[in-house]
Order: C-alpha cells, then structure tokens, then sequence
C-alpha cells in the first residue's frame, strides 16, 4: 500500500480527533484506577478484585483506534503512481544490415542473434504499440509499417539481407517518415500518439562519410531532426571492438579479415541529440536485456492513480474486529 500523493490532505486532520480519542481513553482507564484506590479495606478490594486486570481489555480500542487511522488515511484521497500498459503509441525498430553484422564476435553470429532478440523484443511488447521495422546498410529499407500485427513484424525481421555500406542516418530518416506516415493515417487525435526508434547498429557510418557532419543524411543531423519531432533515439551499439569479417579480394582468388569494432561514440552521440538513451551490448544476454529494459519504458506508462480503496477496506475490518472482539470479551463495547 504504498502512497506517493494525497488529494483531499485536509483530512488528515481527522488524525487529531483519534489522538484525542486515544488520550480520554488513557485518562478515563487512570481515572478508574484512582477511584479503585480509594478502597481503605484492603481485604475487601482483594475479594472485589481478586486479580490484576487483563491487558487483553485494551485490544478492542487499539483495533478500533488503528482501524479510524486507516480509514482517515482513505479519506484522505491517497493516490500512488501506477503503471499501465500503453494503449496508443508507435516504435520503429532500425537494425543495421551491413556485412560487419557476419562477424562472429557475438556467436554464431551478430546477425543471426540480433535477429533472435529482435524477435523476441517484438513479442515483449505491449498490444497497443504499432511497431515498424527497417533496415539501412548503404540505402534504408521499410521492411514492416508500423503495426500491431506482430506476426508480420518477425516475418520481417527473418527475412533480412545483408549488403554494402552503413547508412545510419537513411536509417534515422526512413524512420522518422514510417511514423510520420502512420500519424497521418490514424489522425483523429489532436497530438500524434507518442513514438520512439529503437536504432541498433554494429560499426561506424559509411554513408554520408561519418566527417561530413553537415549532411543533411548524416546521422547526427537525423538525430537533431527526430529531437525537434519529439521522437527519441535509443542507440544499442551490439558487438565487440574485436569482431572481424572475411572481405573477398576484388579478383576472387581470396580474401582478406577486416577488422568491424563497434563504433560506441557514434551511437552514443545520436542517443544525446535526439534525446534517447545509449545501450552496448555484446551477447544475446545482454541485447535481450536492453531490449527488456526499452519493453518497460516503450509499452508503459506510469500514473497516478487512486489508492484508497486498501486502506478503506483494512480500516472497515479492524473497526469491525474491534467491535466484535469488545462484545466477546467484555460483553460491551470498549
């Protein structure tokens, strides 16, 4: 029963009135005590009251008692903050499908684990969210329009194909217009339903050259677009700084192993300008637990909510035990 707020405070100052019950309690017991005394024959009080009063009689007040704080506690309009599944917004998740995502850092690999947790992230989330998927390598793909139909959204997310090139910033941007798109759609509500993108990403940004910073389809500049839309970011930077691709030689007499470290700065810098939240992740253990932690905060919303109906319901039985047990015990009320 935990309570964050109250809505009526004012009566609270019932509280005041039970203390005062509680000290003419105490004083009428003391007063009684006294009168007891007066008796000058000892003998005869011994005989009238053979033995020391039980404590037991002070149980039917002190239930009653608690009982009136809680139920002024109720009345008290008290509130406490809830969470609550969401029933009107729109997640798009963006995956990376460069060649880097065949490193073998993450095993079996980073593609075929970014696709099991891109799964099961899609059925963690709540019914009301419309969710979208993309996919960017050197161009960004709409491989799912924000929808509810889950079903559709992991035929999706299995049928990727992996090409040339890291466009993050097409990825950002392709987003941005499956949601704005989608708004468009639905309309009837004054404000569009709230929406975020889920971006994960293994390497750094080829396209624009990730120095060309003021590229209109530079990912820094998609970021600052999807902050001045009210749309966060939230980055996963998955792989290690040792993951490592087989690149054919351009003759096809061989190959030769490339280094693809994660690029965490990048990632971590598109969360800060759009106003989303940075992740790293190197195993399907720990992107499963990102996307755990981005199912709590995407698909609920916390409340506040009434909170009085424990506090009536406790306070209504302890009034009434109190009642029953001073009829039991003392054959009257207290």
């Amino acid at each position: 029963m935990s309570i964050s707020h109250f809505t009526a405070l004012i009566w609270l100052g019932f509280l005041v009135v039970v203390a005062l019950i509680a000290l003419g309690y105490v004083l009428v017991q003391r007063s009684r005590h006294r009168q007891m005394l007066r008796f000058s024959n000892m003998e005869l009080l011994e005989k009238v009251a053979p033995a020391r009063p039980s404590p037991m009689r002070h149980v039917p007040i002190a239930l009653m008692l608690v009982g009136l704080i809680f139920l002024t506690i109720a009345a008290a309009g008290p509130t406490s903050v809830q969470k609550v599944p969401r029933n009107r917004a729109t997640v798009v998740l963006v995956m990376d499908v460069s060649l880097s995502m065949e490193a073998t850092d993450v095993p079996p690999n980073r593609l075929s684990v970014a696709q099991q947790a891109g799964k099961e992230f899609v059925d963690g989330l709540t019914q009301g969210i419309n969710l979208g998927f993309v996919t960017f390598a050197g161009t960004a793909s709409v491989m799912q329009s924000p929808t509810t139909n889950r079903e559709a959204a992991k035929a999706a997310i299995g049928n990727i194909k992996l090409a040339e090139r890291t466009a993050t910033g097409e990825g950002i941007l392709t987003a941005l217009q499956s949601i704005e798109t989608l708004a468009t759609v639905l309309g009837g509500a004054e404000t569009p339903p709230p929406a975020r993108i889920v971006l994960m990403s293994d390497g750094k940004q080829t396209v624009p050259d990730d120095k060309d910073v003021d590229n209109p389809r530079h990912a820094f500049t998609a970021a600052r677009l999807a902050k001045n839309k009210g749309i966060p970011v939230s980055t996963i930077s998955f792989g290690t700084d040792w993951g490592a691709v087989e690149i054919p030689d351009q003759d096809g007499q061989g190959s030769q192993r490339v280094k693809v470290p994660v690029d965490n700065d990048s990632l971590r810098e598109i969360a800060k300008l759009s106003g989303g939240e940075f992740y790293t992740a190197s195993s399907l253990e720990e992107l499963t637990a990102v996307y755990d932690t981005l199912e709590e905060q995407i698909g609920y919303e916390t409340t506040r909510g009434d909170a009085s109906r424990p506090w009536l319901l406790l306070g209504m039985l302890l009034v009434a035990a109190g009642i029953v047990t001073g009829l039991l015990y003392r054959q009257r009320l207290p």
